[in-house]
């Protein structure tokens, strides 16, 4: 029970990955704020805040199902004013929400371009910002934003410029907010899987079952996090992770449970060689 009165605040919570962290470390004893939208289920997504929040207790945890757009900062401060009075602190943030739009600069609407940029930059910033004050009270605060390593070659941009610069700037904050937080001793990192996640946006966007077939289950990156969460956050700051590296230093090689189809041949993750 590492996390036994810690409370981890989640963003994107109602389902996938962020589901799977919140459970993950529910099993550990952690107080869990759900932050999403979801409040009735959308039969392609799956999940509401309520569904999620059952399974954190089911888990061994302690849930509050926040409704949220994290476009809107009122609503963040009121769901993080919440999570404090009802926990007493937040130890934990974890940046999952996230929008995706996979086209060219011709194809981007700009509606889309203004989605995934309000949520995945403004959103994820605004969140931080709003829990800083708290995280300085905690005796281990990390903030772990879900967003790939930053590689400028023209090959990993070029494709879908619009998408990729809103998950580098959310890399780009864990950088600096790694040295400007340092001196609380705030933890900031980033975590990206090797492969595509069986998610609803790899179900729904991306590619269908067939993709899905070939990618992991998103609790290959809860555990991940589970052993990023727990190190030293005086020492553990200012990293852009790959899951299976955090695994491999956890000592676990052995990666074929975490598959969906084990033995099939992986799909590699956009950013990733």
């Amino acid at each position: 029970m590492q996390f036994k009165g810690k409370t981890v605040l989640i963003t994107g919570s109602s389902r996938g990955i962020g589901e799977a962290i919140a459970i993950r470390l529910a099993k550990e004893g952690a107080n869990i704020v759900i932050i999403a939208k979801s409040i009735t289920e959308d039969e392609r997504l799956g999940g509401t805040i309520y569904s999620a929040a059952q399974k954190v207790e089911a888990a061994g945890g302690k849930a509050l199902p926040i409704k949220c757009d994290i476009r809107d900062e009122e609503q963040i401060i009121e769901a993080v004013n919440l999570a404090i009075a009802t926990f007493g602190n937040i130890d934990i943030v974890v940046n999952n929400a996230s929008a995706i739009s996979l086209n060219n600069t011709e194809q981007m609407q700009t509606k889309k371009f203004d989605l995934i940029h309000d949520i995945n930059v403004r959103g994820t910033f605004l969140v931080t910002k709003h829990c800083i004050e708290s995280l300085k009270k905690s005796d281990n605060p990390h903030i772990l934003t879900l967003s790939p390593p930053i590689d400028l070659s023209p090959k990993w941009i070029a494709p879908y410029i619009g998408y990729t610069m809103s998950k580098y700037n959310m890399s780009m904050m864990t950088l600096g907010w790694a040295w400007e937080l340092k001196k609380y001793g705030i933890a900031a990192n980033s975590l990206w899987p090797v492969t595509t996640i069986a998610t609803a946006a790899v179900q729904n966007l991306l590619g269908g079952q067939l993709l899905v077939n070939k990618s992991r289950k998103p609790e290959i990156l809860a555990d991940a996090a589970f052993f990023i969460l727990q190190q030293p956050a005086k020492e553990c700051t200012g990293n852009l992770f790959l899951d299976e590296t955090i695994l491999k230093n956890a000592g676990i090689t052995d990666l074929e449970n975490y598959s969906v189809t084990p033995g099939s041949t992986l799909q590699k993750d956009l950013y990733i060689n």
